[in-house]
């Protein structure tokens, strides 16, 4: 393909890949209204959220296994169909159940969308000049994150569109992309005969890790970490996922190949990413709540004190994709990502209720700087390693333990948070002489405003200087990312979309 061929395809692609990030951002601000409207519950409310991040974490690999087996350009067109079917179904739910299936069947679309566009975008282009198109892939992760929670804002807001159109909108995208990646997009397709799914290791590997999701999610707030609850979740999982890897060490056709997974730069890469993931998604997720519980600003306008991250991410992401095709080399910005993140998060780890939003943007660029320069390079690396017809079962491997990282990191951030913001609120409500029934942990705090104005005061206090404690966890996290990337072999890009023959033999041990 041209380079002008190559835009055009790229942008159904970016386009398409755009839609997907924007539609789990996009709830998140009208989430209370949509279950409000629904007659829903709080555990509803979390599964709402839960639903679609099991089904796209999960089904992550056995889409990048697909990708190997099957057209590609076939299965992205198939993953666009599901994610509008799907969105079109959440936005006619009548109650809270048919929303969660809904929002499960569409994570599943959102899943197979992220790898496939990445695994499509390596089929076309080879890794050296994939650098300066991975700055166009930063700048859509940039804008999809900052304005999926202003645009959900505005649309629930606005009496005439209502929060069903948090949904509905990524419709006539999709149609979009589906033509114009219809026209455009030419990918090579390696016709094999020979073709076996691995259905028992892909269910283990869903089980597996969708138990051990659904544990980190309700740990610290349904059951107690210690308790036979958490022995059985977590024992299950880790024992589903066991088997997992002995089915996966014997059959033809793995979902995951422990080959790719066992080399070095790919199991460090993995590593890295999984240490990315948790810091970046984990900590970014309650900057949110830092801005409007914290700190008292409304939802869009924590919306756009988020920027500087985001314009961080875009900026470093675009730079050092360019500076890394026209070097070759990629260890040198992973490592300088991953330790630009760690001081972004030490600097946010230093914040209270009243720290000035001046230090808090600056830290929030360094994060976003380190994000730009690590999260996409290291998927990059590892594609490097990789011949043609292993480049979905990589893509998709490290995809999905950046997403499972991520996933931790929310659920473990989360419980810290909890249990710092209801030490702080007994401590504010002791010093201040204020007798009250207990708040289970502070989750009744989140409706600010109903609250008295002195008890406000002490839950603003509360969730502003307990949100810097899990900014040194994330950047204890992100210190293990900098060890991976330390370790990484100095590679230099190959200039070809495949491996060399005895290049690939080599790689394979």
């Amino acid at each position: 393909m041209s380079h002008r061929q190559i835009l055009e395809a790229l942008s159904g692609l970016l386009l398409v890949l755009f839609v997907a990030m924007i539609s789990s951002t996009i709830v998140s601000v009208a989430l209370p209204q949509i279950i409000g409207a629904l007659n829903g519950t709080q555990s509803q409310y979390t599964w709402v959220v839960t639903a679609s991040l099991l089904a796209s974490t999960a089904s992550t690999p056995i889409w990048g296994k697909l990708a190997d087996l099957f057209s590609k350009k076939l299965l992205l067109q198939v993953s666009i169909v599901i994610f509008m079917v799907s969105s079109l179904a959440c936005g006619f739910a009548q109650n809270t159940a048919q929303l969660i299936a809904f929002r499960a069947v569409q994570g599943l679309g959102m899943g197979a969308l992220q790898v496939l566009v990445q695994v499509i975008i390596a089929a076309m282009i080879s890794p050296k000049e994939r650098g300066r198109y991975n700055g166009y892939l930063g700048g859509v992760m940039a804008v999809a994150t900052v304005a999926g929670p202003l645009l959900g804002g505005l649309i629930a807001d606005t009496s005439w569109l209502g929060w069903r159109w948090c949904f509905f909108v990524a419709v006539p995208f999709t149609v979009v992309a589906f033509a114009l990646l219809h026209k455009t997009l030419r990918v090579v397709t390696v016709r094999r005969t020979d073709v076996k799914i691995d259905y028992a290791g892909a269910t283990l590997i869903a089980a597996g890790v969708s138990v051990l999701l659904i544990w980190v999610t309700f740990v610290g707030n349904s059951f107690d970490w210690l308790s036979w609850q958490t022995a059985a979740m977590a024992g299950g999982g880790v024992l589903l996922l066991v088997l997992a890897t002995l089915v996966e060490s014997r059959v033809a056709e793995p979902v995951v190949p422990l080959r790719i997974i066992r080399r070095r730069t790919p199991a460090l890469a993995i590593l890295a990413s999984l240490a990315v993931g948790m810091a970046m998604f984990g900590g970014a997720v309650f900057l949110g709540q830092y801005f409007q519980i914290g700190r008292g600003y409304s939802p869009t306008e924590a919306g756009l004190l988020t920027i500087p991250m985001m314009l961080g991410v875009l900026v470093s992401s675009t730079v050092s994709g360019r500076m890394i095709s026209k070097s070759g080399h990629v260890k040198p910005y992973i490592v300088t990502g991953a330790i630009v993140l760690t001081i972004g998060f030490l600097v946010l780890s230093t914040m209270d209720h009243q720290t000035s939003l001046l230090i808090i943007a600056a830290a929030m660029v360094l994060v976003g700087a380190g994000v730009g320069m690590s999260m996409q390079n290291l998927v990059l690396a590892i594609q490097n390693t990789v011949s043609l017809s292993e480049l979905g079962a990589a893509s998709g491997a490290i995809t999905f333990f950046r997403s499972l990282g991520g996933t931790i990191g929310v659920s473990v951030l989360g419980a810290v948070l909890a249990n710092q913001v209801a030490t702080g609120i007994a401590e504010g409500l002791a010093k201040a002489g204020i007798t009250t029934p207990a708040t289970g942990g502070g989750r009744s705090t989140l409706n600010i405003q109903a609250l008295p104005e002195p008890i406000k005061e002490i839950v603003r206090a509360a969730y502003g200087d307990a949100t810097g404690h899990i900014f040194l966890v994330s950047a204890a996290v992100a210190l293990v990312g900098v060890v991976a990337a330390l370790f990484l072999k100095p590679i230099r890009l190959r200039d070809s979309v495949d491996l060399p023959a005895e290049k690939e033999a080599v790689a394979a041990g």
